[in-house]
Parts: C-alpha cells; structure tokens; sequence
C-alpha cells in the first residue's frame, strides 16, 4: 500500500517502522525538518517537510497515487483537516487521531461526515484496557478475540505456585483445565510454550482460553478472579476521566489525588461519585494516609512516567493488589520490562497496534482478513484472528498435517459458538476464526503460517 503518515512523532515514528517494515511504501510528513531528516535516514521511507494540511505538501507527499492517510500529528483539528484534504485530492482511506473529549463524544458522527476510516483515541482506549484488567486483575493485560468468546490473558506466575516445575503437558492433564498456553517470558527469553516447557517462578505467561474456562483454570492455581471494587487513582488525567466515566454505575468506587486545584474542582462536579482529593500524588504519607496499603488497586495516571513508575514501585512494596502504569514514551520499553511493575500501559503502542491491524487487514488480497491483532511483546511476538472466507491451503487438513512454520501456535478456533482448542486432529473451515501466536513473524494471512513451499 501506499501511505502517507502525517506527523512525525512517537506514534508516528513507530507507524512509520511498523508499517514500513511491512513493505508498504511509506512517506512521512511533518514541518519540522530535523524529524523527518532523522526518520528518513534511519527507516526506509520518503519524506517531505511541510504542513499536512497543505494541498501543495499533500501533492508533493503523493497523495494522489495514495491508498491510506494517517494523521497523528498533536493538533486534532490539523489531523481532521488532513483527512479532509486528502479526501478531496484522491480516494484514499483516512485515519485521525483525535484525543479532545468533546470530538470523542462526536466520533461516529466525525467519522460518518468525513467519510474516515477510523478514528482513533489513545487516551480512550487505554481507559478501556485498564477497565479490562480491573474487572479481571489476576492479569497484566486481556485482549479479546472472536467476537469477545476467547480471551489473551497475560500473568506473572509468584513463587510457589503449584504449577511451578510443572510442564505445559503436565498442567492441561492433571489440572483438567481448557485453556491453551502461548508464550513465557522469562529474563530475556521470549518462549512459545510447547508441550515440554517447565514453569519456573516469575514466568510472564500468556494464555487462550473463554472467560469461564479462564477462571476455572486461575481457581485451580490459586489466583483472585475477583473484580477490584475500590481504587486509588493518582492524576486527573484525560485517561483518568475517562475511566472515571466508564465506572458510574458504582461497581468501583475511586479516589483519586490531583494536586492541581482546577482540575480538582473540575473532576469533583463532573464525577460526584469520585472521592477526589487535592494533594501530591508522588507524596508518601499522603498515599499512606489515602489508604495505599489497603487498596485492591492503585493507578499511576499521571502525565510525568517517572512518577507514575515510582509510585507503582512503592504501592507493589506496600502491599497494593493491582498496580496499573500509564508510560507516555514508548523508548524505553526494554528498560521499563526489567522493572518489577504490574500492568503497563502505553497509550502511543495502543494507537500504533490498532492503526496496524486496520493496515494488515485491509492490504489483505486473498479474502482471509486478518480482524484483530495484539502485540504480546512489541516485535517479537503477536496475537492475530483471521477470519476464513474462502478456501485456501489449509482449510480442511488436520492442523497434524500443516507444515507450519516455526514458533508459530494455532491457539483457538471460534466455529459459530462454539470455543475449540485445538489438538492435532481438529481443522479449519470456511467461516472459522482462527486466532494465531507467532514469534518474530508478520502475518498478513492466514496462509503465512505454512512454510513457504507448502503454500
């Protein structure tokens, strides 16, 4: 595909290697010149130095020969202003990341009268993923697949847990348990778990399975599947109001501590069932005082990643059940990953990971489109459901008998609805979702699982 992406910071830095790794043409576009030098120099792509905005920039950007526009600039009237021209130079599909408040409430209507293709919300999407794995925080992070049949569930396995030294085989025969494991961190190591894999204590491992069959099997090893029911949340951020919103209904009770008297008085009308609190949030005898201790979750929401690391750091010592990270730069993630940190987030790899799917899934040409995909561990692992519409290679052999490619695990199949995991001698079939964990591959199709001469 041809793509411009307008703006050319973090997010648009990581688009720019992701999608251009994927053997699109990609050219950037941003007014500061340094940024795109620096772009230009060290991914292979072409790039322009201007206003997105700009008709003459967008014609020197190649807008006409386009497929996709992506604006991700700071600017959310720039980014919609962009896809508004863009529309008007060519037939190319046009993304906009658009983070005020007052345009998300207005999204399908922004995105139905401009004729976008998808309007994306960094700050909006991380409040979900953090409402994921507060209804369920026995996890790191969840990601749905199939229609919300079947989960990717990440957790940290604690020391003397029973199935530590226990094989993956060893597991699924004497817990009786359906789900299928995926993927172990462990130090440095990136394993796909196949049947004679020992867990050792401290093990990130990944899992499939349905909701229920998911609970039944952290029940089995002694995790809490209980949803939080009480948090402490530091910072009145963006993120932060929007969690506030998803939770009205009182199944979560939050106090949140913001130092800023504005945005307090601000989040205490908007949100009267919040307890909010006017205070430093990297305070210690103040969090003391909050009742860190006693909390089932404490979010570091704030807009300083040194704080919010600092604070989960202390909340983990002191006793806190689920400690929740939002990291705004996405540099650091190799470092960030040896920290002994809970759930992390980043609202930047969110907006990428959606903007990639929807790339991955409409340059698609033999009809099996990928629907969903996840970054288990940035650029090393993924999570991808396709979805079978036609024929092709692999429909109606016992997966047995695929010659598939290496580090690569067929994890669930959604079959009408029914949930399979499968064994060897279970198949795919027209109308199946198939949902597929890969280690340091790009899937575009279905058929990228098989060794390249078996296609």
């Amino acid at each position: 595909m041809n793509i411009i992406i307008v703006g050319c910071g973090q997010v648009g830095r990581t688009l720019a290697t992701r999608l251009g790794g994927d053997g699109n043409n990609v050219t950037v576009v941003d007014k500061n010149g340094f940024n795109v030098r620096e772009l230009v120099d060290k991914i292979d792509v072409m790039g322009v130095v201007g206003n997105g905005a700009s008709h003459t920039t967008l014609l020197e950007a190649g807008i006409a020969e386009a497929d996709l526009l992506i604006a991700v600039t700071d600017s959310d009237e720039l980014n919609l202003l962009c896809c508004i021209l863009a529309k008007k130079n060519s037939n190319c599909r046009t993304i906009a990341r658009v983070r005020d408040r007052e345009y998300s409430r207005e999204s399908e209507y922004l995105k139905d009268e401009l004729e976008l293709a998808m309007i994306i919300n960094p700050e909006l999407a991380t409040a979900e993923e953090i409402a994921r794995v507060l209804r369920f925080p026995t996890a790191i992070s969840i990601e749905p697949f199939a229609k919300r049949r079947v989960e990717l569930i990440k957790f940290r396995l604690p020391k003397d847990n029973r199935i530590v030294g226990m094989t993956v085989r060893d597991v699924a025969s004497k817990l009786k348990t359906e789900v299928l494991f995926c993927t172990v961190e462990r130090d440095e190591e990136t394993i796909i778990a196949k049947g004679d894999l020992v867990f050792c204590e401290r093990d990130v491992i990944s899992i499939i399975a349905s909701h229920n069959k998911a609970t039944d099997f952290f029940k089995k090893i002694g995790y809490k599947t209980q949803a939080v029911k009480n948090a402490i949340i530091l910072g009145g951020s963006k993120v932060a109001r929007y969690l506030c919103n998803k939770f009205k209904s009182h199944e979560l009770s939050f106090k949140l501590i913001e130092s800023d008297p504005g945005v307090c008085d601000m989040l205490s009308t908007e949100f009267p069932h919040v307890t909010v609190v006017r205070g430093d949030s990297s305070d210690r005898e103040l969090l003391e005082e909050e009742g860190i201790e006693s909390a089932e979750a404490l979010l570091s929401l704030t807009d300083d990643d040194e704080n919010n690391v600092l604070s989960s750091l202390y909340a983990g010592s002191v006793g806190a059940k689920k400690v929740v990270t939002k990291i705004n730069r996405i540099d650091f993630d190799g470092v960030i990953r040896h920290l002994d940190l809970d759930t992390v987030v980043y609202p930047k790899n969110i907006v990428a990971d959606n903007i990639v799917r929807y790339v991955r899934a409409t340059a698609n040409t033999h009809g099996n489109n990928m629907e969903t995909m996840y970054n288990l561990i940035p650029g090393v692992v993924e999570a991808c459901e396709f979805a079978i519409r036609e024929e092709c290679e692999i429909v109606g052999i016992p997966l047995s008998q695929l010659k598939l490619k290496s580090d690569v695990l067929i994890a669930s199949i959604l079959r009408g609805k029914s949930v399979i995991i499968p064994g060897g001698q279970d198949s795919i079939e027209v109308g199946d979702s198939v949902v597929v964990v890969a280690k340091a591959t790009s899937l575009h199709d279905i058929t990228d699982l098989l060794e390249s001469g078996d296609k």
